[in-house]
């Protein structure tokens, strides 16, 4: 009788500790994120939004069968490819459109760290207003704060990208072409700072993608301290 007494009591607690610990759990999980963790989830999930954004932009036609993102003829020189499709050029056309989205496909492989290393520089001022922000508050801050050392960081990166694709070599036809025709005014666009303009563009487009994921999506909260700071907020 005394050992199913022991037994019981010993069952007894080990209940009510179970019950006690699953009481401090769910009010743990009912208190509003500390400060650190706020920081260490904001800081996170723009790192997996970058991480994801970059993935999906660097892979094979990661630009040019995405259309968000897909990069277009220069606007500058839309008339230039128009008139050449109205002469039967429009194959040249296409394929330099297609190059144009492939340098940007290979430009945003290397784009991580670049901001990544951004995303260290953020005060805690600054994370608080991306936790209460909009949901791409993340995005709109990083690219307020870095798009101007981003371009500068990223330039040698795109000209590489340019040259392993020869986009130059599919645009001189283009241009000599068009600026043969007698009265047109000759075009000749800055395809580097171009191809860098719009692949950014992109990745913040795929960036904010994700930034909202990560927010109204439970599923897209990867990591404890994601399902922490972004649970508790929605």
């Amino acid at each position: 009788m005394r050992n199913f007494m022991l037994i019981f009591a010993l069952l007894f607690m080990t209940s009510s500790c179970d019950a006690l610990l699953q009481i401090a759990q769910e009010s743990s999980a009912q208190m509003e994120p500390s400060e650190p963790e706020i920081n260490r989830g904001i800081k996170e999930a723009l790192e997996v939004g970058i991480r994801n954004a970059v993935s999906r932009s660097s892979q094979e036609n990661g630009f040019y069968h995405n259309p968000s993102i897909k990069i277009p003829f220069p606007p500058e020189a839309e008339r230039a490819a128009k008139t050449l499709r109205d002469l039967g050029m429009g194959n040249l056309v296409d394929q330099f459109v297609e190059t144009l989205n492939h340098g940007a496909e290979q430009a945003s492989a290397k784009a991580s760290p670049i901001f990544v290393d951004a995303i260290r520089g953020m005060t805690l001022q600054d994370v608080y207003g991306i936790w209460r922000g909009d949901a791409n508050a993340a995005t709109v801050y990083l690219r307020s704060k870095t798009e101007a050392q981003l371009k500068l960081a990223f330039k040698p990166v795109i000209d590489q990208a340019i040259q392993k694709v020869e986009l130059t070599k599919y645009w001189q036809p283009i241009a000599s072409n068009y600026n043969r025709i007698p009265f047109v005014t000759p075009v000749n666009p800055d395809l580097s700072d171009y191809v860098m303009q719009e692949t950014l563009n992109g990745l913040f487009v795929l960036l904010a993608e994700e930034e909202a994921k990560i927010r109204q999506d439970p599923a897209a909260r990867v990591s404890a301290i994601l399902q922490r700071v972004f649970g508790w907020k929605s």
